[in-house]
């Protein structure tokens, strides 16, 4: 499996070998991007979740200090204008990076095409010289240009697939700080 990997590489173009360069990065940071924050968000709703329970349990008027909206609104007196401003800035902040993953599942294929369609340029050009080019000798060369395509949609299926992931959790989240916010607005 090496060999034909570097065989793969050795018979390449630059473009091609920068087109599956760029992939690695896209996937590298699509991976990287979604364990941090799915972590990191996970931990948020966690968090939030057991501050809302804990606010609906007893009749008490104070967030829990667990809760983010706790370190947001200092003030005793819960304006609702104020916790929504903390909602804001606590999903804004969960949702860093997000959008990163939206664009790379948009682009990749389209990086793909572009060494695909670079690659079979080049085929093209090989077989310019020649005077008569069947169909085996036209279509490994196809084939290996399409190899780039290939990798630009298996990356934009886990950047999509992450991208969607990390929304619902942001979607968690922003459900339990109105939930607490609610309750905090309505018991004055």
């Amino acid at each position: 499996m090496i060999d034909l990997l570097l065989s793969y590489l050795n018979n390449s173009s630059a473009i091609t070998i920068f087109v599956l360069a760029l992939l690695s990065v896209y996937l590298v940071t699509t991976f990287w991007i979604f364990i941090y924050r799915y972590l990191s968000i996970s931990s948020l709703v966690d968090t939030e979740k057991k501050a809302l329970e804990a606010l609906i349990s007893r009749d008490t008027l104070s967030i829990s200090p667990l809760s983010s909206l706790s370190k947001c609104s200092k003030s005793q007196t819960h304006t609702k204008e104020i916790l929504s401003a903390c909602e804001i800035s606590i999903i804004r902040e969960s949702s860093v990076g997000v959008s990163w993953l939206s664009i790379i599942s948009s682009t990749s294929p389209f990086v793909g095409l572009f060494g695909t369609v670079v690659g079979i340029l080049e085929s093209f050009a090989k077989f310019s010289s020649h005077s008569k080019v069947g169909f085996s000798i036209i279509a490994p060369a196809i084939s290996e240009a399409l190899v780039a395509t290939a990798a630009g949609i298996f990356v934009a299926i886990f950047a999509y697939t992450f991208h969607q992931m990390l929304v619902r959790k942001i979607y968690e989240l922003d459900t339990f700080l109105k939930a607490q916010s609610k309750i905090l607005v309505s018991r004055g």
